[in-house]
């Protein structure tokens, strides 16, 4: 089985949890990034961040390498934004058919909304249950043994 961890990540916790999966996984690393980035201090980067997420933006995307063709499971990595899927996840998954997929799906927050981002995160994928997902409080920040278990059987439940 083939997979891809396909990630936005603007503070290197998503970053982060993308290299812990993919050293488990053995598998490719695609990181999207928005062509004009978002404020990342201050108060800007909650308002434009939050504004965006909130009114459900699709922002154009650098140039990245992903035939969905080549993957059976896809990994979805994303930081929570007003608890909703971040821009540029959402804007990679209106370019893609991840339909027929093993999906996976990791979200990295400070606040709160993680659960709702989730469920919005299913209803974009058109899914009822991901294979697997997990939820996870500034794991660059709060890096432990704990933290890389639960990543470790996050994973293993991708590759039943």
């Amino acid at each position: 089985m083939k997979t891809a961890v396909v990630y936005y990540s603007m503070s290197g916790n998503c970053k982060f949890v993308a290299e812990q999966i993919a050293a488990v996984l053995q598998c490719d690393q695609i990181r999207v990034e928005p062509v004009k980035t978002y404020p990342d201090k201050g108060a800007k980067k909650f308002y434009w961040g939050g504004k965006s997420a909130i009114m459900g933006e699709k922002p154009e995307l650098k140039p990245y390498e992903f035939n969905g063709d080549e993957y059976d499971c896809v990994i979805i990595g994303f930081p929570v934004w007003a608890s909703n899927v971040t821009p540029p996840i959402r804007t990679f998954i209106a370019e893609n058919d991840l339909s027929g997929k093993k999906i996976g799906a990791y979200a990295c927050y400070m606040g709160g909304g993680g659960e709702k981002a989730l469920e919005k995160l299913k209803k974009l994928l058109g899914k009822e249950q991901l294979d697997a997902q997990i939820l996870l409080i500034d794991p660059l920040k709060n890096d432990s043994q704990e933290v890389r278990d639960r990543i470790r059987e996050f994973c293993s439940k991708l590759e039943k």
